[in-house]
């Protein structure tokens, strides 16, 4: 992924308002975040730690998404698997809920995924980044990286309301 400047960022967003977009809490750290690395960034809001962000580029275009996590967090932690890199975690994954883009969205349609709760799925399908339970797999890091990119187009074709809701 290429270096992103907080104007780009912000103008990508396919599911708020540009003034909701205008003020929210992007990583101070961008001109640090490991590029080369990243399929997409997610960070959270260190001010409101159950809104998550995402941004990538897709047919060379930028596409972020708001997202929300739910408030039904477990009493204990189970082991769970990341919809986007399929990287197991204990009590690593979260539901994260996005509004659709458009009118559905501001009716309050929304699809969701359960997803890393720290949003680096890029670094554990490259083995950068460790979870501490590992599940032994067949494909290449290319292969895992394909898979990433692939599903994280599927959940924003659906946030854009062109996938199939569910």
């Amino acid at each position: 992924m290429r270096e992103l400047t907080d104007p780009e960022i912000r103008a990508a967003f396919l599911n708020c308002s540009k003034g909701e977009a205008k003020r929210m809490n992007l990583p101070r750290e961008l001109a640090e975040q490991p590029w080369a690395e990243l399929d997409f960034l997610g960070w959270r809001d260190p001010q409101a730690p159950d809104r998550a962000y995402l941004v990538t580029e897709l047919d060379g275009r930028l596409q972020a998404v708001v997202l929300r996590a739910s408030s039904g967090a477990s009493w204990q932690p189970r082991r769970s698997i990341c919809s986007l890199c399929v990287t197991t975690h204990t009590g690593g994954v979260s539901l994260l809920v996005a509004p659709l883009a458009g009118p559905a969205g501001r009716q309050g349609n929304s699809v969701g995924a359960y997803m890393c709760s720290d949003l680096v799925c890029s670094l554990y399908v490259r083995g950068l980044r460790e979870t501490g339970s590992k599940i032994h797999e067949s494909l290449t890091v290319e292969e895992r990286i394909e898979r990433l990119r692939g599903n994280l187009a599927a959940f924003l074709a659906k946030v854009r309301g062109e996938g199939e809701q569910g």
